[in-house]
């Protein structure tokens, strides 16, 4: 399935330190089938997958050399939005879903598509094609000048 807003929350509070009945509680379950909700969620392959990033992010982060913009969750400001596009696409802590739309976006707007041809273009280019080759038409004949 996808990473829903439950689940999502459960990662940030696992990652956060909390523990795994303690986060699914924080992630808005029912403290009664809190244990169950934790189980489930670590088996789940969207959680490890979202947990997974977070921690690669943070890795790299603390590898990296600092950022200059103070909060890196915050989009830096574009004037073009083909560069806001282009921004978020690359950005590796947003939601892979919000890359893969901002990525769409970006592609239909740089990507060319061949444009469609109504049915009059259609048989005009069909008479073009059927009018070449060895049944093509004979040139005219040569006309002197004076």
């Amino acid at each position: 399935m996808a990473l829903t807003e439950q689940k999502r929350r459960y990662a940030d509070a696992r990652l956060s330190g909390f523990g795994k009945k303690a986060a699914a509680i924080e992630a808005g379950c029912p403290e009664k089938t809190a244990a169950q909700a934790a189980s489930r969620y670590e088996k789940d392959p969207d959680v490890q997958a979202a947990m997974g990033r977070a921690v690669a992010v943070q890795e790299h982060a603390r590898h990296a050399p600092p950022a200059v913009d103070p909060n890196p969750h915050i989009p830096a400001p574009a004037a073009d939005p083909l560069e806001f596009m282009r921004n978020m696409m690359n950005d590796l802590v947003a939601d892979p879903k919000l890359r893969l739309d901002a990525a769409k976006a970006l592609a239909s707007f740089t990507v060319a598509k061949p444009g469609e041809a109504g049915k009059k273009d259609q048989k005009a280019d069909a008479a073009k094609q059927a009018g070449k080759g060895r049944f093509a038409a004979a040139p005219p004949p040569l006309r002197a000048v004076k």
